[in-house]
């Protein structure tokens, strides 16, 4: 009787981890709750363990627009219903950095006050160039988003109106191996949907 409550237990827990690890590939999302930045950086998840032969399969992982966080926050629109306007501009970061540079600190004002003044949801798009491995471009990306999000809150965007998404280098503009063509890909794009 004991060993089998043993056995049910381990192979609970090794499929709870399964599940709890996640998948690396995809694009990281984020919903933002908090409107002050903690100076600690996200990082993306460590990969699974390989099963045991004895293990059973593993649970589909969650689309890349799961729940919210926060559980008493309205459903999450999905991605595709945000839509790029005009007035919101694209800001660029310098290499291997997701610090906001001073000229892109006015884009960002510029994009508060619009923001301040049109009752929608954002999305923040976090791009990289191609140098790098595909998880360290999506944990840059994300913390390109995340700044991007942190300097608009300080602003007075409402922190509950954003949700940042890491597309790393999966999506660029520019495709040339030049340093020109690099830069225009170390981006964060800014797309709306009405509430």
């Amino acid at each position: 009787m004991v060993t089998r409550r043993t056995n049910l237990f381990v192979v609970s827990g090794l499929m709870l981890s399964l599940v709890l690890a996640g998948c690396a590939k995809r694009p990281a999302t984020t919903q933002a709750q908090a409107p002050a930045p903690t100076g600690a950086v996200a990082t993306a998840p460590a990969p699974a363990a390989p099963a045991q032969p004895s293990a059973p399969a593993p649970m589909p992982s969650a689309p890349a627009t799961a729940a919210p966080q926060n559980p008493t926050a309205s459903a999450r629109p999905t991605i595709k219903e945000f839509l790029p306007v005009p007035e919101l501009k694209d800001i660029y970061f310098d290499f291997d950095k997701y610090d906001v540079r001073p000229e892109d600190a006015k884009t960002l004002d510029s994009n508060a006050r619009w923001l301040k003044t049109n009752d929608n949801l954002v999305l923040i798009e976090g791009h990289c160039d191609e140098r790098g491995t595909n998880e360290y471009n999506l944990a840059l990306g994300e913390r390109r988003a995340k700044a991007a999000m942190n300097y608009l809150v300080a602003q007075g965007v409402q922190a509950s109106r954003v949700t940042i998404i890491s597309y790393g280098e999966e999506r660029p503009v520019c495709t040339e191996h030049t340093e020109e063509c690099w830069s225009k890909n170390r981006h964060a794009k800014f797309l709306v949907k009405p509430r």
